[in-house]
């Protein structure tokens, strides 16, 4: 017996993508750093939450590459020699990636009391009936 690929299925026509943004999906598994929330917040928007505390704004770059969302982290390093006499707070750098459907896109970010906020949109998909016309032997 061998095994049918996701995307090969005779019901899935034209779906050949949806193994692969299953599998980019599973690859963009950052751990649990940084921790985020993700909340709709109408019928066609939603918001990423990131918790950021100790970045600045200028630490934190957010790009859309091939319908992924991409946060960055990484502290620039400010030359003053520190002594911590404990280190709780984490502010190593970090790569978050969400992968994006078709038709969302990123209407903003902002960052406040530590957390950055990225909202996004999804089109609303236009509703279309179409007839088939049916003819008859000549191509």
């Amino acid at each position: 017996m061998t095994k049918m690929a996701l995307g090969t299925h005779p019901f899935l026509l034209g779906f050949d993508e949806l193994e692969r943004l299953v599998e980019r999906t599973a690859k963009s598994d950052a751990g649990g750093y940084p921790p985020y929330n993700i909340e709709q917040t109408d019928q066609n928007a939603y918001r990423i939450t990131l918790a950021v505390a100790g970045f600045a704004e200028d630490d934190l770059s957010i790009t859309v590459e091939d319908q992924q969302l991409v946060v960055r982290g990484r502290i620039s390093d400010t030359g003053e020699q520190r002594v911590f006499l404990h280190r709780g707070i984490a502010a190593r750098q970090f790569q978050r990636t969400f992968v994006l459907a078709d038709g969302v896109d990123v209407t903003g970010a902002r960052i406040e009391n530590g957390l950055l906020h990225v909202d996004l949109t999804k089109a609303q998909p236009d509703t279309v009936v179409r007839t088939i016309r049916i003819t008859k032997g000549e191509t």
